[in-house]
């Protein structure tokens, strides 16, 4: 029984997406496209694959079994099509990375476009969000995160700074109206400027000094959340709102230009950079694998 590859592809991407919608945005196609597949697919097995509602799309019984035979099966052509891509001059195809925006902001800007120009046949698809997810479930060969969030089984290489650290900054005019805190407990009775997570936590504060570790609970009139408003929350501790705390190199536009002064600089804590990770497959799709060997060559890590 002969089969359209494309047809059993839309099949997978539904199933790992949990809707035509989901599948269409991980896999950058229209829902109607993998709706019809699907259909095609069905009427020549003679069987239902999903169960259909209007608030959810799952696997019947057969739909997951093929599912759990399929999936394997279809990562081996792509591992076997992306060897002979491999003998091309210059890689080529997509690569589709999932970041949080603050690598988006401050660690791609000065990979891609270079990166692209060294590649010109390879075209790279940017997701950036703060929520923690499966890059793989969600359609996307690698992510972004710092070490902390690693996934499990995954192989992880350095990408941007090895060393960051978070700010903390005010407006002039705010820091004469309530004066320069000195230790961070004293934050408690200042106008900060909150962030807060997807997930609804609210982001507590920490500083390091000498050994001396401090977390505080800002509170203040303005939460925002990570990413998605972070711009807002800069733009409101310029007009002096309050006091922020953000990624240094984040802030140091306005710090160099005097909109944003230092608050309890010796406190900033440091931390590692970010990683770039990828499930360690046998073959690699060749976009990734060029990618991976341009930020390993010397001086684009740093």
């Amino acid at each position: 029984m002969a089969m359209d590859l494309g047809d059993l592809a839309a099949f997978v991407s539904v199933a790992e997406a949990g809707g035509f919608r989901e599948g269409a945005r991980a896999g950058g196609t229209s829902a109607s496209g993998l709706s019809e597949a699907v259909r095609r697919l069905e009427t020549r097995l003679g069987v239902r694959l999903f169960n259909r509602t209007t608030r959810s799309v799952a696997p019947t019984e057969a739909g997951a079994r093929l599912l759990e035979r399929l999936t394997p099966a279809l990562g081996e052509v792509e591992a076997a099509l992306d060897v002979v891509n491999g003998f091309r001059d210059r890689p080529a195809g997509t690569l589709r990375l999932n970041v949080p925006v603050s690598a988006a902001r401050l660690v791609l800007p000065r990979i891609v476009p270079p990166f692209l120009a060294a590649y010109p046949d390879i075209r790279l698809d940017v997701v950036a969000e703060d929520s923690f997810v499966d890059v793989l479930a969600a359609g996307c060969d690698a992510g972004i995160r710092y070490d902390e969030r690693l996934e499990q089984d995954m192989i992880a290489v350095p990408i941007g700074p090895r060393q960051q650290r978070f700010a903390t900054a005010a407006a002039p005019a705010y820091l004469d109206r309530h004066g320069h805190p000195q230790h961070p407990s004293e934050l408690l009775d200042h106008a900060c400027i909150g962030g807060r997570f997807a997930s609804g936590a609210t982001i507590a504060w920490e500083f390091e000094r000498d050994g001396e570790v401090v977390r505080v609970d800002p509170s203040g009139p303005l939460i925002v959340r990570v990413g998605a408003a972070t711009d807002l929350a800069v733009d409101a501790a310029v007009a002096g709102v309050g006091i922020i705390t953000l990624f240094e190199d984040w802030l140091q536009p306005h710090l160099d230009s005097g909109a944003l002064e230092p608050v309890l600089e010796p406190w900033w804590q440091q931390f590692p950079g970010p990683f770039l990770y990828y499930p360690g497959r046998r073959y690699l799709p060749a976009p990734l694998r060029a990618f991976i060997d341009f930020i390993g060559r010397p001086g684009r890590s740093c």
